[in-house]
C-alpha cells in the first residue's frame, strides 16, 4: 500500500486488537495515513485492521470475510526505532498491506508485488535509495538503532549467524522452524570449517524480553554468542559470510554488500541477492539490485512518521530522526558530571546531553568523584581539571554553543538549539587539534550522498538568510557607492575566548579595521560592531572618530542582509567569516578560526600545521553543521537533525523565556554600571 497523498480518500478502519486504540503513536500514524478508527461493525468500503499474523488476526480475517470489508495487515516498518517495541519505544513507520504481509511467503504481499512488478527504474527513486543506504551505513542505523558504533568486531574472517526470537511469526510464515536454526549453524560450520561462528542475538533477547534459539552450553567449540550492542554494520564489514533464517538483519546485510545465506523464505529471498537453501516462490523470478530492493522496502512500501512536525514524513525524515536520537544515546548513556556550568544553562544542558543518562552538576574539586565522563564549559576548563581527569582516566569533554545557535543572543540568555561536545580540544583554540579539525580532515573524503546533503543545507541557509544568532531587526542597509568593492569587517568581543586563543598579531577591533583598510585601500568598508559590545555587555568598543577614518559605514543590520551586499569579509576569527563562505563570499582571516587553513580562505594569520586536508566547501559545512554539533528541537524537546533546527530558526521558534530575558537585561544594567562596585 503506497503512502497516502493529499487526495487519498479517508476510510473507516475497524481495529481487531486494543493496541490500535491504546498505543498513541500507532493510532496517530494510522489516522494521518487516512484511517478514521472506529468501533462496531464494518461494512463494504471499510477496512478491518489486524496486526500482521498475530493470534488476534484470525478474528479480523473472519470479520472482513463476513462483512465484505477489506482486510489490512499492519506491521512495523524496517527502520522502526531506537529500542524494540517491548522496551516501550514507539515506531517511526508502519507498513499496511492489503494483499498479505511481507514476511508470509505462502501468499503474495504488496511488497512482493512491488518487487516483482514495479519498474524500479526511476533515477531519482534509486538515487534516494542509494543515499539512504549510505546514511544508514554511516549512521549505523537499522530496524533497531541502539547500537554502539565504537564497539569493535572480532578479528575479520568470522561467519556471522543471525539469531531471532522464539515464536517470531516471521519464522513460521517464512517456511522455517526452530530446527532451521540448528541446521543453519551446522551448515555454516560445514561451509567454513576454519572460521569462527559468531552468533548475533536479537536486541529483545539481549534485553531479556524473549529468548533466542541458541544455548551457549551446547554450541560447538568454534561458535560463540555475541550479545553486546555492537553495530551490525561493524559486523558486516568484518564478516566472511552471513547466515540467516528470516531476520530483517539479513536485509541489512544485503544493503551492506553481502549475499546472505537464507534458511527460510524472507521477503528479500528469491530476487538474486541471496544464497537460498529453501525453495522460494515461483512468483519471485525477477533479478534485482540492492538499490531496487531498498527503494521498494524503504520508500514505496511503508508509511513514515515525522515526529517533529507530527505528520506523515519521508524516509529521509526518519533517518534524520534516528541519526540524532542514536547519536544522543551512544554519546550520553553513561551520564556525565558537569562543572563550570552557569545555573541558567543547566536546564538546556540536561535537555541536550542528559536524555539517556544521569547528569550531576558539581564543582571542579568533585568532578572525578565517580566514573562518569566530565563536561566542562570550554571557557572554564583549567589545567587542574584536565590533569585530574587524565589521572583518573576520565574523559573530559568541552561544551560550547554550535554555529547555528538561536534566534537571539546568548548574552540575552536565549537558549541554544545546538551545542558541541569536544573530547580533543575546542574549535576556537588552534593550539591543539579539536574534534572539529578531525571531522573536517575526514570530510575531505566524504562520499557524494553526504556532500549532497551539505549542499542542500547550504542552499537552504542561503535562501532563508540564517546565521548563528539570527537577530533580525529592521536596521537599514548602508548606502553603497555603485560599483564599489564592499568589504565587511565584523567586530568582535575582544576578551572572547576565540580572540584570546585564536587571534594572531591583530587582537583588537581598532587594529582589525586599520588592517582591513590597508589591505583594501580603495574599497568601501562596512564595520559591523559585535551585538554584545553594542549592548555594553562585553569589551570591544572603538572610538567613533577612528571608525569614521577607516570605514565608509557602520551598520547594525542583520548579518545575512549585510552579506548580501558584501564582496569580501576581513576578520580575525568571527563566525561571520564562515557564514560568508557558505554564501560564496571570499574571506580573509587574520587569526586562525576553525574554517581557516583548509584552502578555502586567504589566511594572513598563523594557521595550525595539522590543517593540511583540502576539503570542499560542502565538506566543511558537513563537518561544522552536521557532524560536529548536536541539535535539540525546541518544540518537541527531541534530539533532531540540522534540517529541523533550520526550520525552527526560520519560524522564530525557541527565542527564550521572559524570565531569562529579564535576567539578561539586569545583567546588562549591572555591566553598564560596573563603576558602582569596581
Amino acid at each position: 500500500m503506497a503512502a497516502p497523498g493529499p487526495d487519498t480518500p479517508r476510510r473507516r478502519g475497524y481495529p481487531c486488537s486494543a493496541g490500535f486504540l491504546t498505543h498513541a503513536r500507532l493510532r496517530r500514524i494510522l489516522t494521518l495515513g487516512g484511517h478514521d478508527l472506529r468501533l462496531g461493525k464494518p461494512g463494504p468500503g471499510d477496512d478491518v485492521l489486524v496486526w500482521g499474523r498475530s493470534p488476534y488476526a484470525r478474528r479480523g480475517e473472519w470479520l472482513a470475510s463476513a462483512t465484505g470489508a477489506a482486510l489490512v495487515r499492519v506491521e512495523d516498518a524496517f527502520l522502526r526505532s531506537l529500542f524494540p517495541g517491548r522496551a516501550g519505544d514507539p515506531p517511526l513507520g508502519l507498513v499496511r498491506d492489503r494483499t498479505g504481509i511481507y514476511f508470509d511467503a505462502a501468499a503474495p504481499s504488496d511488497l512482493e508485488t512491488l518487487l516483482a512488478r514495479h519498474p524500479l527504474d526511476d533515477t531519482a527513486l534509486l538515487d534516494r535509495a542509494r543515499d539512504a543506504i549510505a546514511r544508514m551505513r554511516a549512521g549505523h542505523l537499522g530496524k533497531y538503532s541502539a547500537v554502539d558504533r565504537d564497539l569493535p568486531a572480532p578479528d575479520p574472517g568470522f561467519v556471522l549467524i543471525i539469531d531471532q526470537t522464539r515464536g517470531d511469526a516471521a519464522i513460521a510464515h517464512g517456511g522455517a522452524n526452530a530446527d532451521s536454526f540448528a541446521e543453519m549453524l551446522y551448515t555454516a560450520a560445514e561451509d567454513h570449517p576454519d572460521a569462527t561462528l559468531l552468533i548475533k542475538t536479537h536486541p529483545e533477547t539481549r534485553a531479556g524480553h524473549r529468548p533466542g534459539h541458541f544455548d551457549p552450553a551446547t554450541l560447538p567449540p568454534k561458535a560463540r554468542i555475541i550479545d553486546s550492542p555492537v553495530s551490525p554494520w561493524t559486523l558486516f564489514d568484518s564478516a566472511r559470510a552471513v547466515y540467516t533464517v528470516t531476520s530483517t538483519m539479513g536485509f541489512e546485510a544485503i544493503l551492506a554488500g553481502h549475499r546472505p545465506v537464507t534458511f527460510g523464505v524472507p521477503f528479500y529471498a528469491g530476487w538474486g541477492l541471496t544464497d537460498d537453501r529453501r525453495p522460494t516462490p515461483a512468483r519471485r523470478q525477477r533479478r534485482l539490485t540492492a538499490a531496487q530492493l531498498a527503494a521498494a522496502a524503504l520508500i514505496l512500501y511503508p508509511v513514515w512518521y515525522d515526529p517533529y512536525r507530527d505528520r506523515l514524513g519521508t524516509l529521509e525524515d526518519v533517518i534524520g530522526a534516528l541519526e540524532a536520537r542514536a547519536r544522543a544515546w551512544r554519546e550520553d548513556r553513561a551520564g556525565y558530571v558537569a562543572v563550570g556550568m552557569r545555573a541558567w544553562k543547566r536546564r538546556h544542558l540536561k535537555a541536550q546531553f542528559g536524555r539517556f543518562g544521569p547528569m550531576r552538576f558539581t564543582n571542579e574539586d568533585r568532578a572525578t568523584a565517580d566514573g562518569r565522563p566530565v563536561l566542562v564549559w570550554a571557557g572554564r576548563e583549567t589545567d587542574a581539571l584536565r590533569e585530574a581527569c587524565a589521572a583518573q582516566g576520565r574523559t573530559l569533554y568541552r561544551v560550547e554553543d554550535g554555529f547555528l545557535r538561536s534566534r537571539g543572543l546568548g548574552a540575552d540568555l536565549v537558549p541554544p538549539l545546538s551545542q558541541v561536545r569536544d573530547g580533543r580540544g575546542i574549535h576556537y583554540d588552534p593550539s591543539r587539534p579539536s574534534d572539529l579539525d578531525h571531522l573536517i580532515t575526514r570530510a575531505a573524503a566524504l562520499p557524494a550522498p553526504q556532500l549532497r546533503r551539505a549542499e542542500r543545507l547550504i542552499d537552504r541557509l542561503t535562501a532563508l538568510g540564517l546565521s548563528k544568532y539570527n537577530p533580525g531587526g529592521s536596521a537599514p542597509l548602508p548606502d553603497v557607492p555603485e560599483g564599489a568593492e564592499v568589504v565587511l569587517v565584523p567586530g568582535q568581543v575582544e576578551d572572547d575566548a576565540s580572540i584570546l586563543k585564536g587571534a594572531g598579531r591583530v587582537r583588537d577591533n581598532a587594529t582589525l579595521l586599520r588592517t582591513a583598510r590597508d589591505l583594501h585601500p580603495e574599497a568601501f568598508l562596512i564595520y559591523k560592531p559585535h551585538p554584545d559590545v553594542v549592548a555594553g555587555l562585553r569589551d570591544g568598543a572603538i572610538d567613533p572618530d577612528l571608525v569614521g577614518r577607516f570605514a565608509g559605514a557602520v551598520s547594525d543590520a542583520d548579518p545575512a542582509r549585510l552579506l548580501s551586499i558584501t564582496t569580501r569579509v576581513v576578520t580575525i576569527t568571527s563566525g561571520l567569516g564562515f557564514e560568508a563562505l557558505i554564501r560564496g563570499i571570499p574571506v580573509t582571516t587574520l587569526g586562525a578560526p576553525f574554517y581557516a587553513g583548509w584552502g578555502l580562505t586567504r589566511d594572513l594569520g598563523d594557521v595550525p600545521p595539522h590543517r593540511s586536508a583540502r576539503p570542499s566547501l560542502a565538506a566543511l559545512v558537513h563537518a561544522a553543521l552536521i557532524a560536529y554539533p548536536r541539535y535539540t528541537d525546541p518544540v518537541t524537546g527531541l534530539p533532531c537533525p540540522v534540517e529541523v533546527a533550520v526550520e525552527r530558526l526560520a519560524q522564530g521558534v525557541g527565542t527564550g523565556r521572559p524570565a531569562l530575558r529579564i535576567l539578561a537585561k539586569l545583567q546588562g544594567w549591572f555591566a553598564g554600571h560596573s563603576w558602582l562596585w569596581r
